[in-house]
This record gives structure tokens, C-alpha cells and sequence, in this order.
């Protein structure tokens, strides 16, 4: 079984927790399940969760290099230097990263996030849609910072052949 989850901001990507936070169960029903990978609670967009082990290996595991894709709303204009800068790879205190495919996009179509990302009428923002087939610990939050340009927003919008599609934050759907 592979569930497609929309994870909310401020929602942790476990099905417990002992501090009272949000989680997983409170969004989810399916049971013996379990994620494949993880998104800090800080940020949205798709998790994969399943019942199948070598199925959740072939997900989460780096030697897979499961291609995933997020969407970044980042401080400032980002330039053309810092998109090739991050599709060279970024060296980070834990190594230098895989090139990532990166390119600057106009602002997609999402839900409204609550609570809302702050707005600063000097400082604008970009986005941008970063591919990496790595899983380092806040790894994309952390390579747009390396460039200059922290990241506000991040949505997670694919993950391999599965995306987040029309499914709204809380919302899961079954497809296997």
C-alpha cells in the first residue's frame, strides 16, 4: 500500500509525539503505515507513506537516488550565479552536495499557508524549483542559505513518479 500525504506546516512527519505537536495521526487513518523519508515540521507538501519495507527503502534510501522536487520561496531575488552555484553543488559543514538541478519560476499555484509566510515590503522574495536526490538533514533550507538567499516557504512537490497533485494540506490519497 503507498499513501500520498499533504503534510501541513507545523505538522511533525511521525505519528507520535510526546510535547502534544501535530502529527501524522492526526491526519491519517491507515493503519500499520509508516513514512517514507521525512519533511521537517516546518515544511509542506508531499510524504509518502507505506506498509511495504522494500517499497519504504526504495523511497528513503540515498543509494536509490529517488529524485525529489521542491518549490522554494526564498528572501530577495535570487540570481542567476546562486541557481548555477546550487547546480554545481554547495559545500555545506557536513560536504559538499550533488549538483542539484535548479531554476528560478514564478510564484505556483498553492494553498494559503497558515500561519501566513511574513511580508516585508523592502525585501522581496523568488522562487524556485530545486531537484536533489540526496536527504541530508534541511538540506535544500540549507544550500539556498550557502547562496544568500534563506528559504521562507518549502514545499516538497514530487517525490520520483508520485507528486502532491490537487490534494490539499491534511489531505491523503491511497493509490496502491
Amino acid at each position: 500500500m503507498l499513501v500520498l500525504f499533504n503534510k501541513p506546516y507545523n505538522v511533525l512527519s511521525q505519528f507520535t509525539d510526546e510535547a502534544g505537536r501535530l502529527t501524522l495521526a492526526d491526519y491519517i487513518d491507515v493503519p500499520n503505515i509508516y513514512a517514507a523519508g521525512r519533511l521537517d515540521a516546518t515544511s509542506e507538501g508531499l510524504l509518502l507513506l507505506t506498509d511495504d519495507g522494500a517499497l519504504q527503502h526504495r523511497i528513503a534510501h540515498p543509494k536509490h537516488k529517488l529524485e525529489k522536487t521542491y518549490w522554494v520561496q526564498m528572501d530577495g531575488q535570487i540570481t542567476q550565479d546562486a541557481i548555477e552555484k546550487l547546480t554545481k553543488g554547495i559545500e555545506l559543514k557536513d560536504g559538499f552536495t550533488a549538483p542539484a538541478k535548479a531554476k528560478k519560476i514564478e510564484q505556483p499555484d498553492l494553498w494559503p499557508r497558515e500561519p501566513p509566510v511574513r511580508y516585508r515590503a523592502q525585501i522581496p522574495t523568488s522562487w524556485a524549483e530545486i531537484q536533489i536526490t540526496e536527504g541530508r538533514n534541511r538540506q535544500v533550507r540549507r544550500m539556498t542559505a550557502a547562496v544568500g538567499f534563506p528559504t521562507l516557504r518549502l514545499v516538497r512537490a514530487q517525490i520520483g513518479e508520485w507528486n502532491v497533485g490537487a490534494l490539499q494540506p491534511g489531505e491523503f490519497e491511497v493509490v496502491g
